[in-house]
């Protein structure tokens, strides 16, 4: 029976131990993932349309090549850590645990936790990173078409200039928009704090709200008692000024 017990316990020691070295792999790797999409991103930005015309066999392209192997290595990643967290969820339902459920529940979902964060920051600068190429491809081709059509003539006409200056529009109209959708997401930000400082006044303005019927009851008490105390001492004058008449005059 102890024998059991010490291989499950050691069981659920090295699935603890398999789990936290993944998950420090993982963030290793998202950490040069993320750095090597900003790179991606910047350099991208900074080239100008013979830059991109050169991308196939050049630096970008190794850059891709790489990006994609670092997607696909942190999918497998997060694959087998999920299938250690399954794990984990199996031995919790083991009989011979039973005693020690809610520790073992508790060490579980705190794995759970760091593999749905980790899954949802791969999962974003994935996407960016796709965005970012899908748009940098589009833009390069519409440029090689131009450049195309522009040897294919011969001439520099006017029609040539004007599909450069559109293209230099749509580039600078991109860069635009990313500046504002920066903005925007700084103003989501702000109006978020600034809606909570607002409900945290309005629950003190609240509580204060409540306490006053009690503050108005107490001042009434003290002013009625104040009317009752100044009709006793007037009346106590009055009887007192009609005694000293009736015997000024007896």
């Amino acid at each position: 029976m102890s024998t059991n017990m010490a291989t499950s316990s050691n069981y659920w020691e090295d699935l603890r131990k398999q789990a936290r070295q993944l998950e420090n792999e993982l963030d290793l790797k998202l950490v040069s993932f993320s750095k090597l999409c900003t790179s991606y991103s910047s350099s991208s930005s900074s080239k100008d349309q013979r830059t991109r015309d050169s991308r196939t066999g050049s630096v970008d392209s190794s850059q891709d090549n790489m990006l994609v192997a670092m997607t696909t290595e942190l999918e497998q990643q997060l694959a087998n850590l999920s299938a250690v967290n399954d794990k984990m969820a199996e031995y919790t339902n083991t009989p011979g645990v039973v005693s020690h459920n809610a520790a073992l529940m508790h060490t579980l979902q705190r794995h759970r936790d760091i593999l749905q964060d980790y899954t949802h920051e791969f999962h974003k600068t994935k996407s960016n990173f796709f965005s970012l190429r899908e748009r940098e491809d589009l833009l390069g081709s519409v440029h090689r078409d131009i450049e195309s059509y522009k040897s294919s003539t011969g001439v520099n006409n006017r029609r040539t200039e004007l599909f450069l200056k559109e293209h230099e529009h749509l580039r600078n109209s991109d860069s635009l928009i990313d500046n504002a959708i920066s903005i925007a997401m700084a103003t989501k930000e702000n109006i978020t704090f600034q809606r909570g400082m607002f409900k945290s006044i309005q629950t003190r303005v609240t509580t204060l709200a409540n306490r006053f019927p009690t503050i108005n009851s107490l001042i009434q008490k003290i002013n009625l008692r104040k009317r009752r105390d100044s009709l006793i001492l007037g009346g106590v004058i009055g009887v007192c000024t009609i005694l000293l008449l009736l015997y000024t005059f007896h």
